[in-house]
């Protein structure tokens, strides 16, 4: 092997070292090793270009960015009705069922933000009890389907990149199934141990809101009683902060001074009635931004603001935005939201300026839930084209009747001209990071081929592994994708582990396609961890989880996962 494979083989090295002690930027890492194979001429400039526009890459942008305009119909809150009753059985079995039915085909985020408010405001179950159920439903509903997760479709890119042909759109269907099956049940037996946490007061319920009381307000020296303030439409007044200090509860008959802040909690989208009291301001009305359009976002594990205060960090000038409001699901928050410590997992409304859809910093910093605020939401016929246009597009693609990718690269033009989406929006979603992460992956498997390490590994499996049987190596490489994937992140494992898991087929001189299936399902069973999965952080404050409860659920879960996957991919996949 030249010089070349062995700097190939160092810097394959130093990308899993980097992703593991910067577990919470891939993205960056997967830069520098870009960087890296371009400086040391390990590949060149036909295989960059190749690698961005991959065709199944492309497949995976155009689906997530379809998949926007789906969150903005009333479909996931229509199927979201209805489904909490008083029994926690048929509660858990309808949550279970919607969930997994549904992340088959649409995106898991969008389904469990969705989800997540019928089951914190049900009257009957603790919310502990079901949401971590939800979302390792929409972990295990993502497996049937070539698009129910992004872990498939990136697999899929690669394999495109390897053979010139696709998997099918039933690919995984056999195994997801009898995921989804056999987990569910160990779900089901695990979640008996949820902790029972007690529903907190209502008037904690909802999003925390600040407002300031200025000096020329005729509200000061007036009770609260008096002011009004005891009757606002789905908004409670939690607390006063006075020069520092907190008064909390807040008496009827409780003056209110010159430069009180008010925090109240309530329902998001009761925010501008505070605007009919005079001289009371809320915290983004500077410059405007209130007039502005209003944005859900999840603070992620990674974010710069996480352990850090809105003041410290200078919110407004790095994100051109402002904080109207904090939610974290599972704890009160007190006091001046400028000085609130942001945690991962932080529900945050945004009034959102101009340039705010233009910063790169935005995915990198947080997850969009809700996008734009329901006055935005589509309704008519743009609502019933965005629904029945994607279902065409899954069912015509499924069918075989057109290619996926050109079906939805028409359907997101649809989108765009008949204004279900804007470009602007687009843009401001773009997965910028999973594109980087997945080009960088095959450029990686590109220098792999030209330096001779593929070659090389091959032979190396032939020396010394000729002797076993291709099970016990499928397994090795479904445990090694299952630590990578929680060590690291899905989509990185499943980029990194794809070429080694090649090189062994070609080693052993048996098919393929055992070995690429069991690095997708294992990238994406994530259990045991709660940053391991986007959907698992979303949970993890609501239900006021902890790392123990993740454990003791998860690892069962897994286990049965693995067990399933190793058993059942070489019948459906045979070597």
């Amino acid at each position: 092997m030249s010089w070349h494979g062995y700097l190939t083989l160092a810097l394959f090295a130093g990308t899993i070292v980097g992703l593991i002690r910067f577990q919470s930027r891939p993205a960056a890492v997967f830069g520098c090793l870009m960087l890296a194979l371009v400086a040391s001429e390990l590949v060149n400039r036909e295989q960059v270009l190749e690698s961005f526009s991959n065709s199944g890459l492309v497949t995976l942008i155009l689906l997530m960015m379809c998949s926007l305009v789906l969150e903005k119909t009333r479909l996931l809150r229509m199927l979201a009705t209805g489904v909490i009753v008083k029994s926690y059985r048929h509660s858990w079995l309808r949550l279970f069922g919607v969930t997994t039915v549904c992340s088959a085909f649409l995106n898991n985020t969008a389904i469990v933000a969705t989800l997540m408010a019928p089951v914190r405001n049900n009257p009957y179950h603790a919310a502990s009890r079901l949401l971590l159920p939800l979302s390792y439903a929409a972990i295990l509903g993502g497996t049937v389907t070539l698009i129910g997760t992004s872990t498939n479709l990136i697999v899929n890119s690669f394999y495109i990149s390897e053979t010139g042909e696709s998997l099918a759109f039933f690919s995984f269907f056999a195994v997801g199934i009898l995921l989804v099956l056999g987990c569910g049940l160990v779900v089901a037996w695990s979640s008996r141990g949820l902790p029972d946490t007690p529903r907190h007061d209502p008037s904690y319920k909802g999003y925390f809101i600040e407002a300031k009381l200025q000096a020329d307000s005729p509200l000061v020296g007036k009770s609260v009683e008096q002011n009004g303030l005891r009757h606002l439409e789905s908004l409670f007044l939690v607390e006063v902060v006075r020069q520092g200090r907190l008064i909390s509860p807040v008496s009827p008959q409780e003056l209110l001074h010159e430069g009180d802040r008010l925090v109240f909690a309530g329902d998001i989208q009761k925010v501008m009635q505070l605007h009919t009291f005079p001289g009371l301001t809320l915290f983004a009305d500077k410059d405007g931004l209130m007039q502005r359009d209003l944005t859900e976002v999840v603070v992620r594990q990674e974010s710069v603001l996480v352990g850090r205060t809105l003041k410290s960090t200078g919110f407004r000038s790095l994100f051109d935005a402002a904080v109207v409001a904090i939610r974290r699901d599972g704890q009160n928050i007190s006091g001046k939201l400028g000085e609130v410590v942001i945690l991962a997992g932080d529900f945050l409304v945004l009034a959102v300026g101009e340039d705010y859809r233009h910063r790169h910093n935005i995915g990198k910093n947080f997850i969009s839930v809700s996008g734009v605020e329901p006055d935005l939401h589509l309704s008519g016929v743009r609502e019933w084209l965005a629904v029945g246009g994607f279902g065409v597009a899954v069912l015509a693609s499924a069918l075989g009747v057109v290619d996926l990718l050109q079906a939805l690269l028409l359907l997101l033009g649809v989108f765009i001209f008949s204004g279900c989406v804007t470009v602007n929006e687009l843009l401001r979603r773009f997965p910028v990071d999973i594109w980087l992460i997945v080009s960088v992956a095959i450029l990686l498997s590109f220098a792999m081929v030209s330096s001779g390490v593929a070659e090389w590994f091959s032979e190396l499996v032939k020396l010394h592994a000729s002797g076993l049987q291709p099970f016990y190596l499928l397994l090795l490489t479904y445990v090694v994708t299952w630590v990578l994937t929680e060590l690291v992140t899905n989509n990185a494992a499943a980029a990194l582990m794809f070429p080694l898991s090649i090189g062994l087929a070609h080693g052993l001189g048996v098919n393929i396609l055992p070995f690429v299936m069991v690095v997708a399902y294992g990238a994406s069973g994530s259990f045991i961890s709660p940053f391991g999965y986007q959907t698992n952080l979303m949970v993890y404050n609501a239900g006021k989880y902890t790392l123990t409860h993740f454990l003791r659920a998860g690892l069962p879960v897994a286990l049965v996962y693995g067990a399933i996957v190793v058993a059942a991919v070489p019948v459906f996949f045979p070597f």
